[in-house]
């Protein structure tokens, strides 16, 4: 009986996400059948929050090694100013603007690991005030003033063209996926990310390099980041203001991602699925109600939720492992949660990833 409910709360632990999306798809279904059950709805919502799960993807990273990066989206709206400016006002093909526009994601994540690893800065702090300088960078390339789109076909046919009745975006956003989440889940580099997050000084006596893979996940964090950003100015022309807006809607997708699939640790497929549920559910009540503010709302209550959640999952381990192990208050457990400490240290996971390696 005992096995029966342990399978039972297993099962509801990891999936009551998509329990939560069914109840959202056939609600909203029953309420708005002619608006919210259409292919175009599908497209819609598939389309325009891939560059939100992108940049999830992207901040999946860092927060596996127990690193926050606070600038996934400045990094995102710079990338995509400089792609369109050396296009309009240089006249550069677009595949090198495109390069260039990566690189100099990868340059801001390289120079924020610097500031981490090397001067012993709070990752916090160092992708907040690397926020800041990029927006001021950002106003000397673009002047404040809106950059017009290329006219390009080619330009706009990168992330418009469909295939299968969705836009090809949404296939950019399963390949980058696919990829993160085979290098975390299944090779020695993602090992060791989720072990310096898990618990850094252990993996740093285990072997690992700490310092150089948080260095890593920040390079890579910079670089998906530029290449949503480069994707969105394709997908909805150039703004000025769309990166710092995607901000919460990325870290309520990591956090709240955190608490499905694999409770406990930071995962790719968990944070996209969160991307889509919370979507799925502001589309649904902006049809029903016409109300503009949900967007915000969802976010803001999706993660302070999963946060939530995530704190007292933990409590309920250290409270199991008491009852388990005599010795368990000699030494408690690190803290769960969003919370930064003066190590820039995650969450430990039930699961050592140390034990793995």
């Amino acid at each position: 009986m005992s096995g029966d409910r342990r399978r039972l709360t297993f099962g509801f632990d990891r999936f009551s996400g998509l329990y939560l999306w069914a109840v959202f798809i056939i609600a909203f279904g029953i309420i708005e059948p002619h608006t919210f059950l259409t292919s175009g709805t599908v497209d819609s919502v598939a389309s325009s929050q891939a560059v939100a799960a992108m940049l999830g993807v992207a901040l999946v990273i860092p927060l596996a090694a127990g690193v926050y990066d606070l600038s996934i989206g400045a990094t995102a709206n710079l990338a995509a100013i400089i792609a369109v400016y050396l296009q309009t006002s240089r006249g550069w093909p677009i595949l090198p603007s495109i390069l260039v526009s990566v690189l100099a994601g990868v340059v801001i994540g390289a120079i924020n690991g610097f500031v981490t690893v090397k001067l012993k800065v709070n990752s916090f702090i160092v992708t907040l005030g690397m926020a800041t300088i990029i927006g001021a960078v950002q106003s000397i390339v673009s002047g404040d003033n809106q950059p017009l789109p290329p006219t390009s076909t080619f330009w706009s046919g990168l992330t418009q063209h469909t295939i299968g009745g969705v836009q090809i975006i949404f296939i950019y956003l399963l390949v980058i996926a696919v990829i993160v989440w085979w290098a975390l889940d299944h090779t020695p580099a993602g090992r060791y990310l989720h072990a310096i997050g898990g618990n850094q000084n252990a993996a740093r006596l285990s072997g690992v390099r700490v310092g150089k893979w948080m260095w890593l996940s920040l390079i890579a964090s910079g670089g998906i980041s530029a290449l949503a950003g480069v994707f969105f100015s394709s997908l909805s022309g150039p703004s000025l203001t769309f990166g710092p807006e995607l901000l919460l809607p990325a870290f309520a997708a990591a956090f709240l991602g955190s608490t499905q699939l694999k409770p406990g640790r930071f995962n790719v497929w968990g944070t996209v699925l969160a991307v889509y549920i919370l979507q799925t559910g502001v589309r649904g009540m902006e049809l029903w109600t016409s109300v503009g503010w949900l967007n915000d709302m969802f976010n803001g209550v999706a993660l302070i939720a999963a946060v939530s959640f995530a704190v007292w999952r933990q409590g309920k381990v250290r409270t199991r492992a008491k009852t388990i192990l005599p010795g368990a208050d000699a030494e408690p457990l690190p803290p769960a949660g969003p919370s930064p400490d003066l190590d820039g240290r995650a969450a430990l996971s039930e699961e050592n990833p140390v034990q793995r390696l």
